[in-house]
């Protein structure tokens, strides 16, 4: 069977709560093994905190903080000033998630979500291949 394409399109930088999605996709999943796989390397994916709102925006200050654009050693600015911080961002989290399928939902924690991590400030166009192994 084919990947799966998952478009989401991002208006800003931040992290978007993909779960909701990802349960439409694997619905008809008795079981098995989700793979995302983020097709870009200006943005990632992770599995977090997801019942509070404070956690998410702690989360992007934290990231904005670790990788700021005022950088003296910074070069690569061929798409604005968030260019290269958006890939030291994308270091700091995960190209690819795999995630237990387990009755037609994924198996997450009580408080977890699968975020979509926009690291860019312009509004993207997102693609991430989705792979489903059943048991």
């Amino acid at each position: 069977m084919s990947p799966q394409i998952l478009e989401i399109e991002t208006q800003k930088e931040g992290m978007i709560d993909i779960t909701s999605r990802l349960n439409q996709v694997v619905a008809s999943t008795q079981s098995g093994l989700l793979i995302v796989q983020n097709s870009h390397t200006s943005c990632g994916l992770t599995i977090n905190e997801a019942f509070d709102p404070s956690a998410k925006e702690d989360m992007e200050n934290f990231l904005r903080h670790l990788a700021p654009e005022n950088l003296k050693f910074i070069k690569h600015t061929d798409e604005g000033p968030d260019d290269s911080p958006s890939h030291m961002k994308s270091l700091l989290v995960q190209p690819t998630l795999s995630i237990i399928i387990e009755d037609g939902k994924l198996m997450l924690g009580k408080w977890q979500g699968v975020y979509l991590c926009e690291f860019r400030r312009s509004p993207k166009l997102r693609r991430l291949f989705l792979k489903i192994l059943k048991d």
